[in-house]
This record gives structure tokens, sequence and C-alpha cells, in this order.
């Protein structure tokens, strides 16, 4: 596992689906892409996945999301699609762990704030939490002190309702290792819009600066 590659400030643009939306998110200068595999309006199937991270490669970090999906079905896509980590919405299994492991991959944990999880989850099977509102991937906003609720040894990477707008006052108010938006950053489910997505990244990096990180 690399760990440079979840270097601060980490600010991942997730639910990317095309060449051309990759391409704006590595010129505005973004840590990651997340390809969704996930029920989803910016699903990609693996063959569309896997020509954007041939095209993504040594550019950017690229984070397969998978979500409802067996251990067998997550290990089916993985070799398909050329990653450099793997964020995980369901309970894990060691054992899923371990393979994603062995494959040198990253383990990001996603995790609802107000659930039962979220207070039990031991991060130290991990690499880093993604830490989302009730309605995970909804892109609605919420009580962003809810994340104040427990501490993580491990990287905490927030995520809900972000938008260029807001991204700011977020990461004053939380000071998290990184970032994440999907719908924030769209003119339409699962395209990105270059200018929200410019404006996102500049944004979100200004206000790392101010906490000197």
């Amino acid at each position: 596992m690399n760990a440079d590659l979840l270097r601060r400030p980490f600010i991942k643009i997730c639910g990317v689906t095309t060449l051309d939306d990759t391409r704006h998110v590595i010129d505005a200068g973004a840590s990651a892409i997340g390809l969704n595999f996930a029920t989803s309006p910016r699903a990609v199937s693996p063959a569309t996945a896997a020509r954007i991270a041939t095209e993504a490669r040594g550019q950017i970090t690229r984070v397969a999301v998978f979500r409802d999906r067996s251990d067998e079905e997550i290990q089916a896509v993985l070799e398909l699609v050329d990653v450099d980590a793997v964020q995980l919405h369901d309970t894990l299994s060691s054992e899923l762990v371990r393979l994603v492991r062995a494959r040198g991959l990253i383990v990001i944990k996603a995790l609802v704030v107000t659930s039962d999880e979220y207070s039990t989850f031991d991060e130290r099977a991990v690499d880093a939490v993604l830490l989302d509102g009730p309605r995970a991937g909804s892109g609605e906003t919420y009580d962003w002190q809810a994340l104040r609720t427990r501490s993580f040894k491990v990287p905490v990477i927030g995520a809900g309702g972000l938008r260029e707008e807001n991204v700011c006052a977020f990461i004053d108010q939380i000071r998290p290792w990184g970032v994440d938006t999907a719908s924030g950053v769209e003119r339409s489910p699962g395209r990105k819009d270059a200018q929200r997505v410019t404006n996102f990244v500049a944004n979100a990096r200004r206000a790392f600066e101010r906490l000197g990180e």
C-alpha cells in the first residue's frame, strides 16, 4: 500500500463517468477520482471504468467505490479495473480486506455518522475512513458537528453535501484530512461541471492552506 496516495490535503471527486470529466478533474488538481460501482446514476461499467483508470494512471489516485456488492463481485471488478484504492460502504469481512491488501490497495471504509457502526467501527482494519451524512450518496448536507462525536486514528475524509460554496466552512470547522464530493460539482447526474470542479478544488486547497496543511 502506497501511503503517499493519501497525502494531505486529499480532495476526491467521486462519481466520475467519462474520460472528459476525468481530464477536467485531473487538470483542476484534485487528489483522487471515485469510480462508482454502487447502484447510482454515477455508476460505471467495469469496461468504462477500466478505460478511465488507464487514462488516469499515474496522474491521480483512482478509487473504486462499492456499495451493496458481494465480496465476489468486488473481486471480479478488481480483476478488470486497475485502481489504487477501494472505498467500501458495506460491512467489512476480514477476508475481503486481506485480499484487497494483497493487491497493494488502500482501504477506505465509508461510515454513516448516525449509524451504530460509526460508533463501534474499529478503524485499525483500514487506511482511512470516509464520513457521510444519514443518506450516504444523496448529496444532502447535515449537521457537521455529528462528526465530532468520536475521533479516529486514521485519516478522516469528510463527505455529504459538499459544494464549492461550503467546502471552506466545512474544512475550517471540522479540520478533516480530506474532502469528497460528487453531486456537488455536477451539471447533471453523472456528468461533472468543469468550472464547479475547478472552484471546489481551489476553494478546498485554500482552506487547507489556512490550516497550514
